[in-house]
């Protein structure tokens, strides 16, 4: 029997939908396109009508239940939380079992659910980089040079790397005696795209004394499958790593991707038993270092006399679970950082995983708000806790031809860690 709800199961929550459209002036998608099928109450009736049998699975209903980041941000407004994403989530799950899965889904199925064929294609594309990209002006990023499957021409896109993080590194990194025990959960983004922020993801933790453990056997969390409603495979990636990180004995798990904490933090504690015990121990990587007192050590540092301006986006992922103090708490207190609060910075970018594959257009339009309120912030750089993000609102800044880049918020961190090092004699 399936572990991720069925769209029978939800039908309580989709009846407390009162159509009141609260929804309509926070669904980045109906700001976009202005079409009440794009809007959360369009897609809860459309869900309801599905339950009661009244309408049939026809391409309007299946291009409009397509158009959703699955953000959250409907819930966190609506007067009754109607969890709009989990409800489409279902109804995404509804159509592939009766339809089939798209075409790029059953592509997005058989990579992720094959973790080694992922790792072969990701290593053939991190060695073909040269030939398959082109650098953009000012360093700004990597753009496809060919057309490639599902991805448009003038998307900007990072290089992939030739040796993926989780090969670069032994399994288990001792750290002191007393300090916790820690399970990093990579991700996609960082383990073949972003290896760097792995890399400080450590040196931030061995500065605590922590000892680290990398699963090597672990997997993709699985949102891009729940993204396009590919059910046995969400369950069969849930499983490895449910296996992959119980196999060492941790306090934590811990995780430096918005998508891969709400993963395992939120769509694992839901389908109950072993994999509740596992979302409980996840903790994102700011809300762990905040808790271990890395914010104080920061703050206890001298001003630097040259700083930079940076704003931060709060990733959808992380903002719909509460978890918005703790990377502030660490950007302001690094002291080669002047932060600054943009406005909007709680709204979607616009990627919401297979979306912006299958609706690049809406897509930009999504990002170039966001764009938009980066630039009006003043900001050099525009920081947050998301690969998926940081790709996204790259794009965005190119596509508008602004100088400002996309970083991690680890970036920033590394850059303070020697003085870290400095200040209290560790090495």
């Amino acid at each position: 029997m399936s572990k991720l709800k069925q769209l029978e199961e939800l039908r309580e929550e989709i009846e407390q939908c009162v159509k009141c459209g609260a929804c309509r002036a926070h669904c980045p998608v109906f700001g976009a396109e202005k079409h009440e099928g794009r809007v959360a109450r369009g897609k809860v009736a459309l869900a309801h009508s599905l339950l009661d049998g009244k309408i049939d699975l026809e391409e309007k209903v299946l291009e409009d239940m397509s158009q959703c980041l699955l953000c959250g941000s409907c819930c966190a407004q609506c007067p009754n939380k109607v969890p709009t994403e989990e409800i489409v989530a279902a109804a995404r799950r509804r159509i592939a079992e009766q339809r089939g899965l798209s075409n790029f889904g059953k592509g997005v199925a058989a990579i992720l659910g094959r973790p080694k064929l992922m790792n072969t294609l990701a290593k053939t594309g991190g060695a073909l980089s040269s030939l398959l990209f082109k650098k953009l002006p000012d360093n700004s990023g990597l753009r496809l040079r060919f057309p490639a499957p599902y991805i448009e021409r003038d998307r900007t896109l990072p290089p992939i790397a030739a040796k993926p993080f989780r090969e670069q590194h032994p399994e288990i990194i001792p750290g002191k005696e007393g300090a916790p025990t820690v399970a990093f959960f990579t991700g996609c983004g960082i383990n073949y795209m972003y290896p760097a922020i792995g890399d400080v993801f450590l040196r931030a933790l061995q500065f605590l004394g922590v000892t680290v453990i990398i699963p090597q056997d672990q997997a993709c969390c699985g949102l891009p499958a729940v993204s396009a409603g590919a059910a046995e495979t969400v369950e069969q990636l849930a499983q490895q790593n449910l296996r992959a990180l119980t196999r060492h004995p941790v306090d934590y798990v811990v995780t430096a991707c918005a998508s891969c904490n709400a993963g395992i933090g939120k769509i694992y504690a839901d389908m109950g038993g072993d994999f509740k015990d596992l979302a409980a121990k996840t903790k994102d990587i700011f809300v762990f270092l905040v808790e271990q007192g890395f914010a104080d050590k920061l703050a206890a540092l001298p001003k630097a006399k040259k700083r930079t301006r940076v704003t931060y986006h709060d990733p959808c992922h992380l903002r719909t679970r509460g978890i918005t103090k703790e990377p502030r708490l660490i950007l302001k207190a690094l002291p080669q950082v002047d932060f600054v609060e943009m406005a909007g910075a709680g709204t979607c970018c616009g990627l919401g995983g297979t979306y912006s594959v299958y609706h690049y257009d809406t897509s930009k339009r999504i990002g170039a708000k966001k764009a938009a309120n980066v630039a009006a912030s003043g900001a050099e750089l525009v920081a947050t806790d998301c690969p998926g993000c940081i790709m996204q609102l790259q794009d965005s800044l190119n596509h508008a031809g602004l100088s400002q880049r996309a970083v991690h918020l680890l970036e920033l961190v590394s850059e303070a860690l020697p003085e870290l090092d400095e200040s209290t004699g560790q090495k």
